[in-house]
């Protein structure tokens, strides 16, 4: 990160002071620019190419892909700024973009700031901000997943179900983050809906809270999203506004693959709730880590979204992730993972099991500049949320053709 512009704010007093007789009493601010540009090769075993009525095909694929759909971090540029308002009091803003390297768009349904947007102020006890932001489960429990550290947008929870890894941010939201109390600290976010003569239609909410004392750490979140489609699901601008869109992920048809086969079939819920927990333990050079997700779609049929199987009721999705970590040089960490995931269906569907198991390695050649692999494999069993027998899907690819599936990458990573 770089700090392009400092606004010498006491000295811009004096000045204006001279010209107007006013004292000169206004403290430092500053503005930052930084960025990360994150590229690589993914390879594909498999992926869909075209729905029969033979059933699907599918092809092995190369590509090149942004670090956003297969890397480790989503290319971006951003602004950070502060300034001192005295008596311990500061404002501050960030404004984030994020791009794809492939071909320079915008990322984030085509957001000029997509990644975040806020500004707000902060004292000794925490900040509360305003804007585009990251909920509680992105703050409190992401630094447990082996996806934040190593294994990247492919190393997700199926689909990033739970939004740990942050495929969604939070439109129109007032977030307050306390300071680190002996370890501790703690949040919430809240979205309003805006909608006329309903004020829980369309709101967020999230609480979170982290610990940590020396090897030991700890986190905790919840999240409740109302009218999921459009409030959590639908917060790009190339989301759908309509009863029919599908913000979940296309339902496919009977000539074409579909996007998000795991919980595409739930766009209908009249809720989305997510609660998770998680741990570490770092044991000198090695971390070891436990998490665990509930995700629920609740009030199905709702007409929230499409409902073409007219589902009802509740379909649940249990995610767990064992990882582990070792430093084998201060620039040299090496990581496995295994994470399983179950759907109990609606509707008295039987649901789909999604076994995964990734290794990757990082290599920083600089405190800016780091080169990765990772691997990543998963095998899918039972009915997905389409009806359909399940197919593999690992984050960020397309789906597969049938029930597994092998996804890797070689990438590089330049801060700035």
């Amino acid at each position: 990160m770089k700090k392009i512009t400092k606004y010498n704010l006491m000295t811009t007093a004096t000045a204006l002071g001279a010209l107007f007789g006013a004292p000169s009493a206004f403290a430092q601010s500053s503005v930052t620019l930084y960025g990360i540009i994150d590229a690589g090769f993914n390879y594909d075993n498999n992926v869909q190419t075209s729905r029969t009525g033979a059933g699907l095909k599918g092809a092995s694929q190369y590509s090149f892909q942004d670090g956003a759909t297969g890397g480790i971090r989503g290319s971006r540029w951003g602004l950070r700024g502060v300034e001192d308002l005295g008596g311990g009091l500061k404002a501050l803003f960030t404004m984030e973009n994020g791009f794809s390297i492939n071909n320079g768009t915008l990322a984030q349904g085509g957001a000029e700031f997509g990644r975040q947007l806020f500004v707000g102020l902060q004292d000794n006890y925490g900040s509360i901000t305003l804007g585009r932001q990251y909920d509680s489960l992105v703050d409190y429990l992401q630094p447990f997943l082996s996806g934040a550290s190593w294994a990247g947008y492919l190393g997700a929870h199926a689909g990033d179900i739970d939004n740990e890894l942050n495929t969604h941010r939070i439109n129109n939201s007032i977030k307050f983050a306390s300071a680190t109390y002996s370890g501790f600290r703690f949040g919430g976010l809240y979205s309003l809906g805006g909608v006329p003569g309903s004020v829980g239609r369309d709101q967020v909410w999230s609480l979170g809270a982290g610990y940590s004392n020396g090897p030991v750490a700890l986190g905790a979140a919840y999240l409740n999203a109302r009218n999921p489609n459009f409030s959590f699901y639908g917060t790009n601008p190339n989301a759908g506004t309509s009863a029919t869109s599908n913000n979940l992920g296309s339902l496919g048809s009977v000539t074409t693959p579909e996007s998000n086969p795991i919980y595409a079939g739930y766009a209908s819920a009249s809720t989305t709730q997510i609660l998770s927990a998680a741990g570490s333990y770092q044991l000198g050079a090695a971390t070891i880590g436990l998490l665990y997700s509930n995700v629920q779609f609740k009030g199905l049929g709702s007409l929230s979204g499409p409902d073409p199987l007219g589902f009802s009721g509740t379909a649940k999705f249990d995610n767990a992730e064992a990882n582990f970590r070792y430093q084998l040089t201060p620039s040299w960490l090496a990581g496995l993972a295994y994470v399983y995931t179950h759907a109990s269906g609606a509707s008295g569907q039987p649901g789909a099991i999604y076994h995964q198991v990734q290794t990757g390695t990082d290599y920083f050649l600089s405190k800016r500049t780091d080169v990765y692999v990772i691997v990543a494999y998963q095998h899918a069993s039972g009915t997905d949320s389409l009806g359909q027998p399940a197919v593999a899907y690992i984050t960020g690819q397309s789906p597969s053709s049938n029930n597994h599936q092998i996804a890797a990458r070689i990438g590089v990573t330049h801060r700035f």
